[in-house]
């Protein structure tokens, strides 16, 4: 099995490889959803960001941890950010590496990776896909499509290291600023479809 992460910083067009490749029949796993699903239902996450965030207003109106205000603290303050990915990174490479055994007779297993080289988890993969965007689409998007104002969406994109560096370290660079369709046909080239 050779293992591949799909990359890219914030609204480059992940979710979009992960369908296509999904609709391919291949195996694909998304650290964001991994992610989200630990902050909701894994005891020893909430806890831990709980005692860490007491004193901030990082709660909904459930008593359960509000992605949206976490964000906003954390993307504010690259210390706090650095000990809540303490917290989950490590929860989140179990997560990996037990999906890649669950399908370690396929010939691919994709894992979508948003902060791949912040978290230094390329090790774990023998290939590694980057989807670029140009940062004015990607702002579009931020603005348009999530919501954010102009300066959160920047807050958000800056919070990431730079695209420019990331293709120097990527084996393959998808170019998303056109239409699906080319993107779509940049992404089976490299399955060799």
């Amino acid at each position: 099995m050779i293992k591949i992460a799909v990359t890219g910083n914030i609204a480059s067009g992940k979710s979009e490889a992960e369908k296509i490749l999904s609709e391919l029949g291949y195996p694909v796993i998304d650290t964001d959803k991994i992610t989200h699903f630990l902050l909701e239902n894994s005891d020893d996450v909430i806890n831990e960001i709980k005692k860490l965030f007491s004193g901030y207003d990082i709660f909904d109106e459930n008593n359960g941890i509000s992605r949206k205000k976490l964000g906003k603290v954390v993307f504010s303050d690259h210390a706090l950010l650095k000990k809540l990915e303490n917290i989950i990174h490590p929860q989140v490479i179990k997560e990996i590496n037990k999906f890649f055994k669950q399908n370690k007779n396929e010939k691919y297993a994709f894992v979508s990776v948003p902060l791949l080289y912040e978290a230094n988890l390329a090790c774990l993969f023998d290939k590694v896909i980057l989807i670029y965007t140009n940062d004015e689409i990607r702002e579009k998007r931020l603005t348009e499509n999530r919501h954010y104002t102009k300066e959160e969406a920047q807050i958000r994109m800056s919070a990431q290291i730079s695209q420019d560096k990331k293709i120097k370290l990527a084996d393959f660079v998808i170019y998303n600023n056109s239409n699906l369709g080319n993107f779509s046909h940049q992404l089976k080239k490299f399955i060799g479809l």
